[in-house]
């Protein structure tokens, strides 16, 4: 396959390169250091930062995944991608846009538990449980992605070469498939309904619990409790609305220019990536310290 970049674009190249370059790099220094810190400190060994530790492993897969072959057809015009390479990058992005669904329900779950039910936390998470929780969100990703990339590699693609994106994005390659794509496409519509659909009704379920305690604490408690769930809540919109956004604006035409829907895209999976370590980790005191000490 050919990856074109962003259609219609193709001159200012060199000049989009920049910022996308720029957010690659603060987002490795920034959940490089969350991994680092949490590692290294046997004080945030708990639920919570082990969540926010496989949040930051995911929001360095995600950009990864994508923005070096992003970056070299920018400056090295190196548009061609394998057509397996073209596959596992695909597989990579969604699967992991599942898991990120999953470790954001179980964070929602975390702060209930620490919130409403604080006596009983740690019987309830205990470092076991958060694990088995890590690697269940990671084989559900997997296990919907599987039959998806059968139903897509199994597709002839003879209509052209040309993807008019600045990675394999789904539906972008979809449209090069000259055999009818619509059970893949019925699939990945369902999976995408389902899985994002039960993890929002869950996660409102745990936060709207949590608000409904916090009524009750003392002014204190109450502040300290919504800051905490208020950069939870943050990172969750900017993960569904921007995913959404982008799915959507892909499966409808909305007579919008074909670089305007590609940038929207690629901003989403390297924009939440590089704000979460700066909403989550940097926010919360116990890491922003650790932080500190060790610079």
């Amino acid at each position: 396959f050919l990856l074109v970049g962003i259609p219609g674009l193709e001159t200012l190249h060199i000049w989009i390169s920049i910022p996308f370059c720029f957010m690659y790099i603060m987002t490795l220094l920034g959940n490089c250091s969350i991994l680092l810190t949490v590692r290294l400190d046997a004080s945030l060994h708990e639920p919570m930062y082990y969540f926010m530790s496989m949040l930051a492993a995911i929001d360095l897969i995600f950009p990864t995944a994508v923005v070096p072959k992003m970056l070299g057809i920018f400056w090295l015009d190196a548009r061609e991608i394998a057509f397996e390479g073209c596959f596992i990058q695909m597989f990579f992005i969604h699967t992991f846009t599942a898991v990120e669904s999953g470790v954001l329900l179980a964070m929602s779950f975390d702060r209930y538990v620490a919130i409403c039910n604080p006596l009983r936390y740690t019987t309830i998470l205990t470092t076991s449980r958060t694990t088995q929780i890590g690697l269940l969100s990671l084989a559900r990703g997997i296990a919907v992605m599987i039959p998806l990339m059968c139903l897509l590699t199994s597709l002839p693609y003879c209509k052209t070469r040309v993807i008019p994106h600045s990675y394999c994005e789904h539906m972008a390659v979809v449209e090069l498939a000259c055999a009818d794509p619509s059970i893949s496409n019925l699939y990945s519509i369902i999976m995408a309904t389902l899985l994002v659909g039960s993890d929002s009704i869950f996660i409102t379920f745990s936060y709207s619990m949590i608000l409904r305690s916090v009524l009750r604490l003392s002014r204190e408690a109450r502040l300290k409790a919504l800051s905490t769930c208020g950069s939870h809540i943050a990172i969750i919109l900017l993960f569904y609305i921007g995913g959404l956004l982008s799915m959507y604006l892909q499966m409808f035409s909305l007579d919008l220019n074909p670089h305007t829907q590609v940038l929207v895209a690629d901003l989403y999976l390297t924009v939440p990536p590089m704000l979460n370590p700066l909403i989550y980790g940097i926010k919360t005191k116990q890491i922003r310290e650790q932080m500190v000490k060790l610079i």
